[in-house]
């Protein structure tokens, strides 16, 4: 095995990607395949902190028409991010992994509060860190939480897994003449319009020039590829 590339990342995984065939909700195969997957990292000396999205579960703009003002959903999207945390530590906890989990939001009797410091300790020492209930604020998505661990711990990547394997032209599961990208500018993806993350995360990468590489998650062994510098997926840097 040869040398790390990135020896501290932050993963971003969606809360769909724990539906599996499922219209939401967790399916025990798919939590299995991320922890497994982590577990891959870990084995080799690379310090994982990870965001979970919580669509699977609740969206904040599915408040819409229901009577639940937008600030109210997001709450409601945090706390489902915690769900999904809770059930990832679980799964990586069953197969021998060092865990913590850190929220946003106050809720000592299942984690603890996120502290920078702290966080970086628990990496340095070995746990793979799950960072929950994104930013603790309303109005931000999991990607500028995302984006906003990654600077804080001095990550030296955000691995952003998707259904497909990089960033496209146009959605490849829409258009086959779509053309995939190997590596990108920050300038050019948005010379180009195109979607990585949220225009608020992907300017906090863009200014902190925080790389991120968009991949397959689903794919065995992209994760230990990208860590050892293999091209896997699409590269955004300055």
């Amino acid at each position: 095995m040869g040398a790390l590339k990135y020896h501290r990342i932050l993963l971003k995984l969606s809360g769909e990607s724990l539906m599996g065939d499922q219209k939401f909700g967790i399916t025990a195969e798919m939590l299995q395949h991320y922890a497994q997957q982590i577990k891959q990292l870990h084995d080799m000396g690379v310090e994982v902190a990870v965001v979970i999205g919580g669509g699977n579960i609740f969206r904040g703009i599915q408040s819409d028409g229901t009577g639940i003002e937008s600030v109210t959903g997001d709450y409601m999207g945090m706390l489902a991010t915690v769900i999904n945390g809770l059930a990832l530590q679980s799964a990586l906890e069953s197969i021998g992994v060092q865990t913590r989990m850190m929220t946003a939001l106050k809720m000592e009797s299942v984690a603890e509060p996120y502290i920078r410091r702290r966080a970086i300790r628990h990496l340095e020492k070995g746990r793979v860190v799950i960072c929950a209930a994104g930013t603790g604020n309303p109005f931000f998505t999991t990607d500028s939480a995302a984006a906003l661990r990654a600077n804080e711990i001095g990550a030296h990547a955000i691995l952003k897994g998707t259904r497909v394997d990089g960033i496209y032209t146009a959605d490849p599961e829409k258009d086959p003449m779509a053309v995939k990208f190997d590596k990108l500018t920050f300038a050019k993806v948005i010379s180009l319009g195109l979607e990585v993350m949220d225009m608020t995360a992907f300017t906090l990468c863009q200014e902190n020039n925080m790389p991120i590489i968009v991949f397959d998650i689903n794919a065995p062994g992209n994760l230990p590829d990208i860590v050892l510098g293999k091209a896997v997926g699409t590269l955004v840097e300055g």
